[in-house]
Formats: structure tokens, sequence, C-alpha cells
């Protein structure tokens, strides 16, 4: 889960990282009563899970409470790269000397965790990544030990922090270790971390997401759920512990282990360009257990994607025999009754694959279509989401 802003900002300050005051608003006049208490001059954020704030209008510095209520008024409502700005923070003003960057992060590719850092900051890193590598320090980081202070003034130190700032920045990278650590983070990126015109390191704007795995330990973690900006299907789906991500596509697919699904997206992704460009619908793991609740939730949810036009089942029997998937489908369309409309191509493969086959022919359903092959089936199913 990626954090708005403001909260990333109050994760800091919990943890001991130094930060400026913020207020979260939804109203122009929550925006005004913020700057007020806040004093001075302050910042009107967009708050939106997107980068290209600034550039979008999202972002307006404000002298008086008066221009915060005009800034927030203005972008309250803005839609910023296909997101709407539901909230802004106003956050305090600062006198800022210097940027800096520093990010650590779960490196899958690796098996470890690792922490990037430039005395560089404020632009995009990617485009630092390419243009200046050299100015990118990349310190690998042992999940026994983390972030100590030894890590922490090396990595200080492969960046080219100056000598009179490597302590006070290592202290700060070693706090925002312990926000990454404590609260079960993927990733934790500052950009900028600042020096302030009287020397002060801040994290002015942070960035956090969250493994949603660790739930069970993290109880506080669920409050910082925007059930405004939920994809209504991936909460569906989510209340139901299905393994789904939405696409952008026509052919619903549902499959047993991440592998074989990500083969089929690509196999009806290929057969699609034959049928009218048709793309997969979305990715919907339901495990190896296809019981008919299983499947019936998983073809819930797929269902009633207003994008869906056919769906392809494509399953591996294995601890699960096929058998038993082909029955679960069977009580699936039972239990959803009238909610099923749209065409299902289902192929079997593995173990106990004639009987489950004998099972759906003997249902004789007519939204069912059998297909012996991953190709046959993608075929069909892209070929009726065209009709």
């Amino acid at each position: 889960m990626d954090l708005y802003e403001y909260q990333a900002r109050d994760l800091f300050e919990a943890h001991g990282v130094p930060v400026l005051a913020g207020i979260v608003a939804q109203t122009p006049e929550e925006a005004k009563a913020a700057a007020e208490k806040i004093g001075g001059v302050t910042v009107v954020k967009a708050q939106v899970k997107v980068g290209g704030r600034g550039k979008a209008g999202g972002v307006k510095v404000a002298k008086t409470a008066d221009e915060a209520y005009e800034h927030a008024k203005a972008i309250l409502g803005m839609d910023i790269k296909g997101h709407t700005v539901h909230q802004v923070m106003i956050a305090q003003g600062a006198d800022i000397a210097e940027e800096y960057y520093f990010s650590v992060l779960l490196d899958r590719a690796n098996r470890t965790y690792l922490a990037m850092c430039s005395v560089e900051g404020g632009m995009e890193i990617e485009q630092l990544a390419v243009e200046r590598p050299e100015a990118l320090a990349k310190v690998p980081v042992s999940a026994l030990t983390g972030i100590d202070q030894a890590t922490a003034e090396k990595i200080v130190a492969e960046a080219n922090f100056p000598e009179e700032l490597r302590s006070q920045v290592a202290e700060v990278l070693v706090k925002l270790w312990g926000v990454f650590e404590k609260e079960d983070a993927t990733l934790v990126e500052v950009n900028p971390l600042v020096k302030t015109g009287d020397g002060k390191i801040l994290a002015l704007d942070g960035k956090v997401t969250l493994d949603d795995n660790a739930e069970f330990r993290q109880e506080g973690h669920a409050a910082l759920v925007d059930k405004r900006t939920e994809d209504p299907l991936e909460a569906k789906a989510k209340e139901n512990d299905l393994n789904y991500v939405k696409l952008d596509g026509q052919v619903g697919i549902i499959g047993n282990g991440a592998g074989l699904v990500m083969s089929t997206l690509d196999v009806v992704a290929y057969a699609g360009e034959k049928h009218g460009n048709v793309k997969p619908a979305n990715f919907l793991d339901i495990g190896g257990g296809a019981s008919a609740e299983v499947m019936a939730n998983g073809l819930d949810v797929i269902l009633n994607d207003e994008q869906v036009k056919s769906v392809f089942v494509n399953v591996f029997g294995g601890i699960t025999s096929c058998d038993a998937v082909a029955n679960g489908i069977v009580k699936a369309l039972e239990i959803l009754g009238d909610k099923a409309t749209k065409p299902l191509v289902v192929r079997l493969d593995g173990n106990n694959v004639e009987e489950g086959r004998r099972i759906l022919d003997e249902a004789n359903h007519p939204l069912v279509t059998l297909a012996t092959t991953m190709d046959e089936g993608a075929d069909k199913a892209a070929e009726l989401a065209n009709k």
C-alpha cells in the first residue's frame, strides 16, 4: 500500500525523523485554518499517489492564510494523471539551502535491502540514475543489522556529503531505517532531504510503501487506507483474499498459480491481436484451492467488471485435482445464478483431467466452452470477447 505524503510525514514524525509541521485539509476552509495555525509561509500540496504534482499545478506556495484558501480551492477536485485530489496538505514553509535524496527499498533481484543516496536531490531520481549514475550511491543493507550507525556513515561517505554534515545526515538515515523496519515497509523515500538555512537536516517530502503481507502485525495500517480511491473490484477481491489486479482489457482471467496466470496473460494478449486487439482484463490467481466458494468469488469479481466480455479459466490440476475444479466451476455458476451472463472458456489439464472435463460436459452449461490447450482457450476467449 502506497501512502499519501501527509501519512508518510506523520509516520516520520512518530519515529523521530525531523520534519516540518503539516496538516491535512479536505476543504478550503480547513486549509485556511491550518495555514493560520502553522503561521508564516505555507505550501499547499495536493495529496495524490502519483508524481508530477508540481508540474500539474498541485503544489502552491501561500504567503497568507487567505492565499492558502484560494490555492486549496483551485487544487481540490483537480485531476492529476487520472487521480482526483480529495485532500491537500498544508505544509510549513522551509528555508532550503541544499536538497539531497535518500531511499531504502526491498531489492528483490539481489535478495537484500538497498539504500540509495545522493547530494543531488529534488530532481527525478530515475533521471539522475540515467544521466549521472556516479552521483547516486547504492549501498546494500543487511537484513540482520539494517542501517546502523556504521552503515549510515558508509552511505553518506559514498554519497559524498560534506564532512561537517555526515554525522547529522547519518543520524537521520538511522531513524528512516527505523520507519522502514518497524512499519514493515518495502520503500521509504525522501526527496528532497534538505539542509535549511540554519543548518538543520529535514525530511521535506516522503514516499512510503507498506507491505500488505504484514497487515496481521500492523493493526494501525488499516486506518491508512483511503476507500474513496480504492478500485471497488480490487477492494472486493481483497475482502475475499483473492490475488487480483485489474487491467485494462476485455478478457477476464482466472488461473491457479502466479506463473500460470502470467503466461495466460501473454497468450491472451497474443491471441487478441487476431480478434480486434482485445486484451486481458485482470490478473486473478485463485491459488491451489479452487473450491466452489473461491471460484464463485473470483467469477463474481470478474463478471462485475463492465469491460469484461468473456472469461478464460485456465487451471492446471495438481494438489487440487481437475474434477474438484470442475465441480467448483459448476457450483460457482449455480451460486452466481443470473449474475453469470458472460461466456466462459475453460481449459483444464493435469491431475484427473478426464474426469474434470466429463463433469463440465455433463453439466452442459450454456455459458461454458471447453478448450483442450491453453492456446486454443485463449483464442476462443478472445474471439468471444470481440463479438
